[in-house]
């Protein structure tokens, strides 16, 4: 008699203005696996939303250029920002606040205008990560006058690696946690591992067409200028700034793909290679991550061992 492994579990919602997933590889551990899910989604939210003004986000923006004491939580999402600032030089940066205020950005996604006839401001670059002043061990922080942070993609990556890690601790199997196509796993990996189909899109369903990508490990995380667009003065702006500038990146890339061993460290490189542009090839090369970069022609360039795509046979992936 031969005995089948179970397939894994999944529950979708929509949270932090985009869509989660969690999988488990254990059916009867959903409930609590997807509890540990919503602890963290809940605690991010307080923490580092733009869009609440109750966030505590907010209230540091609001209190820059004077000192304040930040929490725990807040200081390791801080500390998760600027370390990409770091690694990247810059290109991913957290204190782009005021310029992705100023394209427009300045609300919910889904509440954006979807065509705003207001004028463009003139652009500036950010202000720096460098002139931020904040001691880990007590946990003070004093950011530039008018400064305002932008922790979004770094902190929605750490909530992906905290709550696949709680997860899965919590449950004893595997789990892999994406939000918005940023994805971490931890635990036991299912056989052949987590199928993960790639897309401009995330929230789109998948297609027998589609590249898929078997992930048994770690995190996995996708950038692109094709989602989260909007048009404003006659210009079709994106969410991904370059802070160098404070316009929208002009790369030849529509999305890069990357892996890494925390979901943290594949979307700093992912946004950082559409911020670099024509570098990006280059820097990834040195960073020796696997990642898929698709040109806006649709010319995919794989790096670090990326594996040539596959396409499924099925339409179950997750994306």
């Amino acid at each position: 008699m031969t005995t089948r492994t179970p397939a894994p579990a999944q529950v979708v919602f929509p949270a932090l203005g985009t869509t989660a997933a969690l999988l488990v590889t254990d059916p009867s551990a959903l409930p609590a696996a997807a509890a540990a899910l919503r602890a963290e989604l809940a605690a991010v939210d307080l923490t580092c939303s733009r869009f609440r003004p109750d966030s505590e986000l907010t209230r540091v923006n609001l209190a820059a250029g004077t000192s304040t004491t930040v929490s725990e939580y807040f200081a390791e999402a801080l500390q998760a920002a600027m370390r990409a600032a770091r690694l990247t030089d810059g290109a991913v940066d957290p204190t782009v606040g005021s310029a992705v205020i100023a394209l427009g950005y300045d609300r919910t996604f889904a509440s954006l205008r979807p065509d705003d006839a207001r004028p463009l401001p003139v652009a500036r670059p950010a202000p720096g990560w460098q002139r931020i002043d904040f001691d880990p061990r007590t946990r003070r922080l004093r950011l530039p006058p008018h400064t305002c942070l932008d922790l979004g993609a770094t902190a929605k990556a750490l909530t992906a690696d905290r709550a696949a890690q709680r997860a899965a601790a919590a449950t004893g199997c595997g789990a892999l946690v994406s939000l918005g196509g940023d994805l971490a796993t931890a635990g036991p990996t299912p056989e052949g591992g987590w199928r993960i189909a790639l897309a401009d899109d995330h929230a789109q369903p998948a297609t027998q067409q589609g590249p898929a990508v078997a992930v048994t490990g770690g995190a996995l995380a996708t950038s692109g200028i094709r989602v989260r667009t909007w048009r404003r003065d006659g210009r079709i702006l994106h969410h991904i700034v370059d802070p160098a500038t404070g316009e929208p990146a002009t790369p030849p890339w529509r999305t890069v793909t990357v892996a890494a061993a925390t979901c943290v460290d594949a979307n700093t490189a992912s946004t950082a290679a559409i911020v670099l542009g024509d570098r990006a090839v280059d820097w990834l090369r040195h960073t020796a991550l696997p990642a898929r970069l698709v040109a806006l022609d649709g010319h995919v360039v794989r790096l670090g061992g990326w594996p040539p795509d596959f396409h499924p046979p099925t339409c179950g992936d997750l994306r």
